[in-house]
């Protein structure tokens, strides 16, 4: 029987016109961005999508007349404590919804076909990560999932999370409405790295988009995320593939997970890792030149998420793994082009308004 609400995640061209852009109406932004660079041959976790379909579904069993939804988008942009009240009315209604059993059974087959291991689930949004917006750390993800009940809670909560305080809150900021906002869900086989971080190719200081700049850290990415360690740091020249600079951070702790273990464990890093650098000069310039490739693909500068397995010598290139993938928007907001030139006074800018008036 052919899937109603799953795809697979190397599949996500088919269900779109096959452009990241037009997938990310049916499958959210990340899922469109991890296809895209599944089928031009970068190695991501294997895995499947749940479209928003589904999501519809939940939604309208939680807030059949929309009028939720509404009131959530009607909201002023300085509103918090409505904005709490009504996004958290709506993540509780969300999170309660039951599965249609045919929804059940196709989320249950996918994640046997990965093995029925451990999974990360992970959110990705219709509106998430576009050039001019991020939603970076807004909406949930839930690593070291195991066995199929606790992966159809964790989507559940994946859907709520698009009612997430923070979430909210930033689209009212935004000026973004709720109408035709979806969230989609992204499961994927678990990676366990030696390494993992992000890489920015352009520098997320100077904007300058003749080098890559790689933060990492020892074990999973979620260390560096959650802000406790001090990553490792590499800037590397995409055009001479030179590291032009590099320190060393204190990464007292890393994340890792075991198989059948209660998720992920915080552990401290032995002694004499703590100040030892993650990644060797090789890996560091070969994560640049993938980072070069990516940002060339999509055709603008990028923010990108990876982790690097293993460590064994000669094959850099093959060991990194990309988990995401999304537009650089602090020096590309900067860039873009203001909606009015600058004039000498400031009824001028009314009267050049009535010139070009037909």
């Amino acid at each position: 029987m052919t899937p109603r609400f799953t795809c697979g995640l190397a599949d996500v061209g088919a269900v779109g016109v096959g452009a990241a852009g037009a997938d990310a109406a049916r499958a959210g932004g990340k899922a469109a961005a991890l296809g895209e660079l599944a089928r031009a041959g970068m190695r991501v976790p294997s895995g499947f999508v749940i479209m928003v379909e589904a999501f519809g579904m939940a939604v309208q069993a939680a807030d059949p007349s929309g009028a939720l939804r509404a009131a959530l988008g009607a909201l002023p942009a300085g509103d918090l404590a409505g904005t709490a009240r009504v996004a958290g009315d709506l993540r509780a209604r969300v999170a309660a919804a039951a599965l249609p059993p045919e929804l059940a059974e196709e989320i249950t087959a996918g994640y046997r076909s990965l093995g029925a291991g451990a999974v990360a689930v992970r959110s990705s949004a219709t509106g998430e990560d576009s050039p001019e917006a991020s939603f970076a750390g807004l909406q949930d993800t839930y690593l070291a999932v195991c066995g199929a009940e606790a992966v159809l809670d964790r989507v559940r909560a994946c859907w709520a999370s698009l009612y997430n305080d923070e979430s909210a809150g930033y689209r009212r900021r935004q000026g973004i409405g709720e109408a035709g906002l979806a969230m989609a869900v992204v499961v994927q086989r678990m990676v366990r790295p030696r390494a993992a971080g992000v890489m920015f190719t352009r520098s997320p200081v100077t904007g300058d988009r003749s080098v890559v700049a790689i933060e990492g850290t020892w074990g999973l990415g979620s260390a560096l995320v959650a802000g406790e360690v001090t990553p490792d740091s590499f800037t590397v020249s995409k055009v001479t593939g030179e590291i032009t600079g590099r320190r060393t951070g204190a990464k007292l702790r890393s994340h890792s997970w075991e198989p059948n273990g209660p998720g992920i464990s915080a552990l401290p890093v032995p002694p004499a890792l703590q100040g030892a650098p993650c990644l060797t000069d090789e890996e560091a310039r070969a994560l640049a030149e993938l980072g070069r490739r990516v940002e060339g693909h999509f055709g603008a500068p990028q923010d990108i998420e990876w982790a690097l397995l293993g460590d064994t010598p000669g094959d850099a290139a093959e060991r990194i793994v990309l988990l995401q993938s999304r537009p650089e928007t602090v020096w590309a907001a900067r860039e873009r082009a203001p909606v009015a030139t600058p004039q000498p006074r400031a009824v001028d800018h009314v009267l050049a308004r009535f010139r070009k008036a037909p």
